[in-house]
């Protein structure tokens, strides 16, 4: 039973998730007053924290281009943990997507999505990225030019932020722990009837972004990582950048029994067809490194390869 419990512990999977868990509580640094520190990372994070530890690359981006400042920090950011760690951040320090691996632990029967599907909806997450980026871009473009007057009432609350303001992370992580605190104080301080009378007139935008969010967690309840594979906008800036990183995995041509097995296939949550991939180093697009599929085979068939 010992040796059970040690080779479980060892496995990578475990390993990942008190990363994750750890990463999260350092994200989330700011509720025990920890200084802001100036680090970006490509991962899906908020910034309506007032003191946030990291800040999310995207985010900022977007922040940048209102202000019609050029993106150094943040394209240097995307470059640099791309091309050394590859998508290898969404699998292990990306804190919705450790929220989304949480929920996936929910029994529930998993929707079963075809493989021409799944290949048409992972383009999704391109036209988001796209459309985010050509509002910031196109906006920054017309503040340069003294013309953005009436493109940002056009625009209004989507001029700073386009894809921000809508983001599930934004609303789970910064919106709702706001409304809660404020709620808390104005019981103690309001009549009960007032405060129900507050709610009531919440904005059109905030029943929005519930929507929006609490629509992606269910669809990650039934769809492992549904956000990462189809509408994340990080997701396909490094997923792009994955293609040149110096992570990657290799199969084993002798140990494998590709004509037999599938285990490793099956195992991964982000639909990589990896048996028909080179064998001797392959960093999918897709591939976010969480190497479930490491953990999966039987044959202990697939490792890391650096570079």
């Amino acid at each position: 039973m010992n040796s059970k419990i040690k080779q479980k512990l060892l496995k990578f999977s475990t390993i990942r998730r008190v990363i994750q868990f750890l990463s999260f509580i350092f994200f989330s640094a700011a509720i025990f007053n920890v200084g802001a520190l100036p680090l970006l990372l490509p991962v899906f994070w908020t910034w309506g924290m007032e003191t946030n530890i990291v800040g999310d690359a995207f985010t900022a981006l977007q922040f940048m281009l209102y202000n019609a400042v050029f993106p150094w920090l943040v394209i240097a950011s995307f470059l640099i943990v791309g091309v050394i760690l590859g998508k290898s951040l969404c699998g292990w320090v990306c804190p919705f997507g450790f929220i989304q691996d949480l929920i996936g632990f929910i029994k529930r029967k998993k929707m079963d999505i075809s493989p021409r599907t799944h290949q048409s909806m992972i383009y999704i997450k391109y036209a988001i990225l796209g459309i985010a980026l050509f509002i910031s871009v196109t906006f920054s473009a017309a503040k340069l030019t003294e013309a953005h007057g009436g493109y940002e009432k056009a625009l209004g609350i989507f001029a700073e932020a386009p894809f921000t303001t809508l983001s599930p992370s934004e609303t789970l992580f910064a919106t709702l722990p706001k409304m809660i605190v404020d709620f808390r104080n104005a019981v103690s301080e309001i009549p009960f009837l007032d405060v129900l009378s507050g709610v009531a007139t919440l904005s059109p935008l905030f029943w929005v972004q519930l929507f929006i969010m609490v629509g992606v967690l269910v669809f990650s309840a039934y769809v492992p990582r549904g956000w990462c594979k189809y509408f994340c906008p990080h997701g396909a800036i490094m997923a792009i950048l994955n293609k040149f990183s110096f992570l990657g995995l290799r199969r084993d041509l002798v140990k494998c029994t590709k004509a037999e097995c599938r285990i490793c296939v099956q195992a991964c949550p982000m639909n990589v067809r990896i048996l028909d991939l080179p064998w001797e180093k392959f960093s999918d697009p897709e591939c976010i490194y969480c190497l479930k599929c490491v953990d999966a085979c039987p044959n202990k068939a697939i490792k890391l390869k650096y570079p």
